[in-house]
C-alpha cells in the first residue's frame, strides 16, 4: 500500500511539473473524460474496419453476411449497387476522422498530453532495424508491418483457396480452356483485389493535416515511409495482376480483349492506362532516380490523378468505394492547401549567411500556433511556379507570436538559385511567396525527458532550434522546469558555424538562457582552425511587402481541428444528398438497380463530380467564414519597413553589444567547438544520464544510421531514439 501511494504521488508530482507547477483543473478532467471516451469510439471502430478487412476474402463474409446486407442496403432507389460499399467501408473511414478531430480539438483546449504514453511504449520505439530497404524502423513499425504484410497473405492464399476449389478439369473442358489457364486468370483477378487493400491505405499517409494520424501521434511528414512502403507493394501486385490478365489473353487468344471499354463490365483499357501511369510515376520513386532528377520525380507525382481516375473507371464506382476514403480525406487536404496557397504571403527579410544559408521571416497571424519541428511548403513563383519544397519552421509560435521563421542551405538547384537572388550585388525590394502549412506533431513530448541529445549534421540542426526556442519560452515564459539540453552539431567547415547564430530569434526582446541548461558540442570535420572572422559576413535584408501581400494565417485543419470535422462531415452528407438525388431521378430511372443499362464510366464519373464539388463547395464556404477573422487580424499588422542593417542582428561570435549581448554571451558560453575531428557518439550518448534521455537524430542517412545503432544496442535502456527526416 505505501508503495502504491508512493507510486501515486510520483505521478502526480510529475503531472503537476509538466502543466507549469499547476494540479489539473475539474474541466480539464472532463475533457480527458470525453477524450478518453471519443478514442474508445475511434479504435472500435477502426477495429471493425480491420476485422472486415480480415473477414472479406472468407466464405462466411462472401455468402452469408454480403449477401444479406445487399438484399437490404442494395435496392435502394437512391444509392442502388454502392449502398454496401458506402455502408461498409466509406462511412465507417470517414466517421473515424471525424472523431480524430474531435479528439485533437479538446485536446488543444485542455492540458492533456497525447503524446505521454511514449513511455510506456518506450521499448517498442526503439529502433529494431537500421540499415536495409526499410529504413530506420522501431518495433511497433515492425510489428504493424508484418501484421499488415500478414493479412496480404492470408487474403491472397484464401482467395486462391476458396476460388480453386470449385475449379476442375471437368468445368474446365466445359468451357474449352485449360485447367492451369482458368486458375492463371483466377490469381490475376485475386491479385488485383489484394492490391486494392494496400490502394485502401495509400493515401492516409500524404494528407498532411491528417486527423487520423493525429490521433496516433503521427505526422505527414514521419509517416511518408509508410507511403512508400504501400507504393510499393501495391505497384508490384497490380504489375503482376496486369501481366497475369495479358498472358492469359495471349494464351486463350483473346489478345483483342487488352482495348476493351465495357458498358456494363470490367473495362480492360483504363485499367491499362492506370497501370501505365502507375508505372511511370513509380520508376521515378526509386532513391538514385529521385535525387539525380527530383524535377521528374515531381512533376510524375501528378501522374496519381491519372492512376486514381481511370482505377475507378476500370473496376467501377461500386468496387471503388472500398479504396476511396483516404482518396477523399486527401483530396480535402488537398483542396485546404490549394485554397491557402493561391495568397501571396507577406515576406519581412532574410538573413544571409556566408554558408551560402539564408532565413526567410515572414508576418503571420497571432492566432497561428504550430509546434516544434513543423514544416512549411515554399513556393516562388520566380524559380518555379510549380514546385513547392518543404522546410523546417525554426521559429517559436509563442516566442515570437507574429513572425515565423524558415532557414534554407543551399544543396539544390532550387535553393541555390533562391539564395543568388538575395544575395545578388543589387538585391530586390520584394519577394513573392506562397505557403502550405505549417504540418508538424499535434503536440511535443520534448518535457517528459530527463534530458535531451540532439545529434545533427549540416542543415540537420534545423528542427533542433525550433526545439531549443520552444524551451526558452517554457523556462523563461512560463517558469516550467525543462530537461538538459545537449546540441551535437557536425558542420564541414568553420563558415558552417555561422548557423548557430539561428539559434536565437533576429530580433525582438532580449532571451534569458540562464534558466536553460544548454550545452552546444560543434564539430569542425574538414578544417583544424577557424580560416576567417564569420560574423563580418552576416547581414540582413529587409523587404517591402506589396499591400497585397498577407500575414501567413492558420489552415484550417492543423489549427482548427473542430472546423476540419466540420468540413469532413458536411461535404460526405452534401455528397450522400446529391448522389441520392441523382440516383432517384435520373440512374434510377434508366437503369432500375440492374446494373445493365446506364454505363458504369458515367456513373463512377458522376460519383466523382459530385464528390469534388460537395468538397470544393463545404471546403471554400469554411474559408471564406474564417477569412474574416483572419482579415481583422491582418490589420493589426502593418507593413514592416525598415532600413537595411549590414550585420545581423546578433552574433555569438561578437557579444559586445549593448541590449543584445546578454543573450549572445550566455550562448557563445555555452558552445564548444572542436576542429579536425568528429563526435564520439558512442561515447557521449552512454555517458548521459538521467532515467529518460531523448535521443533526436536529422542529417545524412550514415550519422542517423549510426545514432539509431547505438541506442538499439541495448548497452543503455534510458535512450529513447527519433529519427527526423525531410530526405522523402
Amino acid at each position: 500500500e505505501r508503495e502504491r501511494e508512493r507510486e501515486k504521488r510520483e505521478r502526480e508530482k510529475k503531472k503537476t511539473l509538466i502543466n507549469g507547477g499547476k494540479k489539473p483543473e475539474k474541466g480539464d478532467d472532463q475533457v480527458s473524460v470525453i477524450r478518453t471516451m471519443i478514442k474508445a469510439l475511434f479504435m472500435v471502430i477502426f477495429a471493425g474496419i480491420l476485422m472486415i478487412w480480415i473477414m472479406s476474402p472468407t466464405n462466411t463474409y462472401r455468402k452469408i453476411w454480403l449477401p444479406k446486407i445487399r438484399a437490404k442496403v442494395n435496392q435502394s432507389t437512391y444509392f442502388g449497387t454502392q449502398g454496401t460499399t458506402l455502408l461498409i467501408f466509406m462511412f465507417p473511414m470517414l466517421s473515424i476522422a471525424v472523431l480524430g478531430s474531435l479528439y485533437l480539438h479538446l485536446g488543444k483546449k485542455g492540458n492533456a498530453n497525447p503524446l505521454a504514453r511514449k513511455q510506456c511504449l518506450g521499448g517498442w520505439k526503439k529502433p529494431m532495424l537500421v540499415k536495409g530497404p526499410l529504413g530506420i524502423v522501431s518495433g511497433i513499425e515492425l510489428s504493424f508491418f508484418f501484421m499488415f504484410m500478414a493479412l496480404l497473405i492470408w487474403s491472397l492464399s484464401t482467395y486462391l483457396k476458396n476460388s480453386f476449389a470449385t475449379l476442375t478439369p471437368k468445368k474446365a473442358a466445359q468451357i474449352g480452356e485449360h485447367l492451369w489457364e482458368i486458375k492463371l486468370e483466377k490469381a490475376a483477378l485475386m491479385i488485383g483485389v489484394v492490391g486494392n487493400i494496400c490502394l485502401a491505405f495509400l493515401f492516409f499517409p500524404v494528407a498532411r493535416g491528417s486527423s487520423v494520424l493525429g490521433v496516433f501521434g503521427l505526422t505527414s511528414e514521419g509517416s511518408i515511409k509508410y507511403h512508400i512502403w504501400l507504393g510499393h507493394i501495391l505497384m508490384t501486385l497490380f504489375t503482376a495482376h496486369g501481366l497475369c490478365y495479358i498472358l492469359y489473353w495471349a494464351f486463350t487468344n483473346q489478345i483483342s480483349q487488352m482495348i476493351k471499354w465495357a458498358k456494363h463490365d470490367i473495362s480492360n483499357l483504363a485499367g491499362e492506362i492506370s497501370l501505365l501511369a502507375g508505372l511511370l510515376l513509380w520508376a521515378t520513386t526509386f532513391p538514385r532516380i529521385r535525387r539525380k532528377f527530383f524535377e521528374l520525380f515531381f512533376y510524375t507525382h501528378y501522374l496519381y490523378i491519372l492512376f486514381f481516375l481511370f482505377f475507378i473507371f476500370h473496376v467501377g464506382i461500386s468496387y471503388s468505394l472500398i479504396s476511396l476514403p483516404a482518396f477523399y480525406l486527401f483530396i480535402v487536404d488537398r483542396f485546404l492547401r490549394l485554397l491557402q496557397s493561391r495568397r501571396l504571403v507577406r515576406l519581412i527579410s532574410a538573413r544571409l549567411l556566408p554558408c551560402q544559408t539564408l532565413e526567410l521571416n515572414f508576418s503571420k497571424s497571432p492566432g497561428l500556433s504550430y509546434n516544434p519541428t513543423s514544416v512549411v511548403f515554399l513556393n516562388v513563383p520566380a524559380i518555379s511556379k510549380l514546385q513547392w519544397h518543404p522546410f523546417t519552421v525554426t521559429s517559436n509560435s509563442n516566442l515570437e507570436a507574429d513572425k515565423l521563421s524558415v532557414v534554407i542551405k543551399s544543396e539544390g538547384i532550387w535553393s541555390t538559385k533562391l539564395y543568388q537572388m538575395l544575395s545578388s550585388s543589387s538585391p530586390i525590394d520584394r519577394l513573392e511567396v506562397s505557403i502550405e502549412g505549417p504540418y508538424g506533431p499535434t503536440s511535443s513530448h520534448f518535457l517528459m525527458h530527463d534530458m535531451l541529445v540532439m545529434v545533427s549534421g549540416g542543415s540537420g540542426i534545423t528542427p533542433f532550434i525550433s526545439i531549443i526556442r520552444e524551451l526558452i519560452f517554457t523556462s523563461q515564459t512560463l517558469g516550467k522546469k525543462t530537461p538538459r539540453l545537449l546540441l551535437i552539431c557536425s558542420f564541414k567547415n568553420s563558415l558552417d558555424l555561422t548557423m548557430l547564430d539561428l539559434i536565437l530569434p533576429g530580433t525582438g526582446t532580449p532571451y534569458e538562457l540562464s534558466n536553460l541548461q544548454l550545452e552546444v558540442q560543434a564539430y569542425v570535420t574538414r578544417e583544424k582552425q577557424p580560416t576567417s572572422d564569420n560574423s563580418k559576413l552576416l547581414r540582413t535584408l529587409w523587404f517591402k511587402p506589396h499591400p497585397t501581400d498577407a500575414p501567413i494565417s492558420a489552415i484550417l485543419g492543423p489549427n482548427s481541428w473542430l472546423w476540419l470535422g466540420l468540413i469532413i462531415s458536411s461535404s460526405f452528407v452534401i455528397f450522400l444528398i446529391l448522389i441520392g438525388i441523382i440516383g432517384r431521378y435520373y440512374i434510377y430511372p434508366i437503369d432500375h438497380n440492374t446494373n445493365t443499362v446506364f454505363p458504369y464510366t458515367a456513373k463512377a464519373f458522376l460519383y466523382v463530380l459530385v464528390m469534388c464539388v460537395s468538397i470544393a463547395a463545404t471546403a471554400s464556404a469554411a474559408v471564406l467564414w474564417n477569412k474574416k477573422r483572419n482579415a481583422m487580424e491582418a490589420k493589426q499588422i502593418g507593413n514592416v519597413e525598415g532600413p537595411t542593417p549590414t550585420t545581423s542582428p546578433g552574433s555569438w561570435y561578437n557579444a559586445d553589444r549593448e541590449l543584445e549581448s546578454l543573450p549572445h554571451q550566455s550562448l557563445a558560453e555555452a558552445i564548444s567547438v572542436h576542429y579536425g575531428k568528429r563526435p564520439d557518439l558512442k561515447r557521449i550518448l552512454f555517458d548521459c544520464e538521467g532515467s529518460s534521455v531523448g535521443v533526436l537524430a536529422c542529417g545524412p542517412k550514415k550519422m542517423r544510421h549510426e545514432v539509431a545503432t547505438i541506442c538499439s544496442s541495448g548497452l543503455a535502456d534510458n535512450l529513447s531514439f527519433e529519427s527526423i527526416s525531410f530526405s522523402w
